[in-house]
């Protein structure tokens, strides 16, 4: 039995596989969403007339399966995604954009959030006048506490003009700040310039890893320190994770792949990088995604901008709504890791 069926088994409320669940009909016909097709069948039989197969039977039963549409991740499909989710990201899930570490499992989602931040210093050894390059900056959140705490330089670069705007209008360290537009494999910096250079979930939209790393390694000083944050998967999720988890999660959220440790490893030590580090912090981070995703359902219950972005079928990235929830399952059922990672140039 694969991840998802063992986990749907023993929550006791679904079934694959042969393992019975109950979950309430919805009234009315099949329909079909982006990405999506939901399946109401009263009884198997029904259930196999009017559904695909290969999908779940039920005695009554919602479905839902992801489509197999070609996907294919391009620089301007993740930056409209940001561009366009852009308020309810910052209402969601605030100007940080990553995910929180709950190392007591006490802290606020604003101390979660910047427990990640610490933990990328503590990594890459951040002191003053060091120059630090922030690859997929964000609103800029990241770069602005570490230039406060630690008095680094940062060059911080996005792909989306929203997000860049918004940093450059809210940036309260200009004197040790600079942010820019730009794609990383063409970043246009100099050789043997940074002494640090990090990136929180960005790796996720890099659709070459060893092109990445090249040239991390290229504009980084001898002795520099690489640190990494990263969406990854386990090494090796079965069918079913992988279609309705890991590749649906992929194009849903315009990202180039949710891709195994080993692959960053390889990628990272190909590049000519040594004393490579890796910690897996799922479950310290997993707490993100249902607190996303319950703040999601009350922006759609009080707030009419929600539910006109929801059901516009003008807006493609609307998706990313049912998208969390598929998150928040992969990481219960250990199919989605959290890695963080450094090594140092030569």
């Amino acid at each position: 039995m694969g991840h998802v069926a063992r986990y749907l088994a023993r929550q006791g409320t679904f079934a694959a596989a042969g393992c019975h669940f109950e979950v309430p009909a919805l009234p009315g016909p099949r329909r079909q969403t982006h990405g999506i097709v939901l399946c109401h069948a009263h009884d198997p039989v029904q259930h196999a007339e009017t559904c695909p197969s290969g999908e779940f039977a039920a005695t009554p039963a919602l479905k839902i399966m992801t489509t197999t549409t070609e996907y294919t991740p391009t620089i301007d499909g993740a930056a409209s995604h940001y561009d366009d989710l852009d308020q309810f990201y910052r209402e969601i899930w605030g100007e940080h954009i990553h995910h929180g570490v709950w190392l007591t499992g006490r802290e606020t989602d604003t101390e979660a959030a910047e427990n990640l931040i610490k933990i990328v210093a503590e990594l890459g050894h951040h002191s003053p006048n060091q120059e630090v390059c922030d690859i997929g900056c964000g609103y800029g959140t990241t770069a602005k506490i570490l230039a406060q705490r630690h008095a680094v330089n940062i060059t911080g670069m996005t792909i989306s003009a929203v997000q860049l705007a918004y940093a450059q209008a809210n940036n309260s360290v200009p004197g040790k700040t600079h942010f820019m537009l730009r794609d990383w494999y063409d970043n246009q910096l100099p050789d043997n310039h940074f002494d640090v250079v990090q990136t929180v979930e960005s790796l996720e939209h890099m659709p070459d890893l060893p092109a990445f790393f090249r040239e991390c390694y290229r504009v980084m000083k001898p002795g520099g320190r690489l640190v990494a944050t990263a969406w990854m998967s386990c090494e090796n999720p079965d069918a079913f994770a992988k279609r309705h988890l890991i590749d649906a999660i992929t194009r849903e959220t315009q990202i180039a792949g949710v891709r195994p440790e080993s692959e960053f490893r390889a990628a990272t030590e190909g590049a000519g990088f040594v004393n490579y580090q890796f910690k897996d912090y799922a479950r310290q981070v997993k707490r993100t995604w249902p607190l996303c995703a319950l703040r999601t359902v009350k922006g759609l219950l009080t707030k009419a901008h929600y539910r006109r972005f929801l059901f516009s079928s003008r807006n493609p990235n609307r998706i990313f709504a049912l998208t969390l929830f598929r998150i928040w399952l992969a990481y219960e059922l250990g199919v989605q890791r959290y890695g963080v990672f450094s090594a140092e140039k030569r």
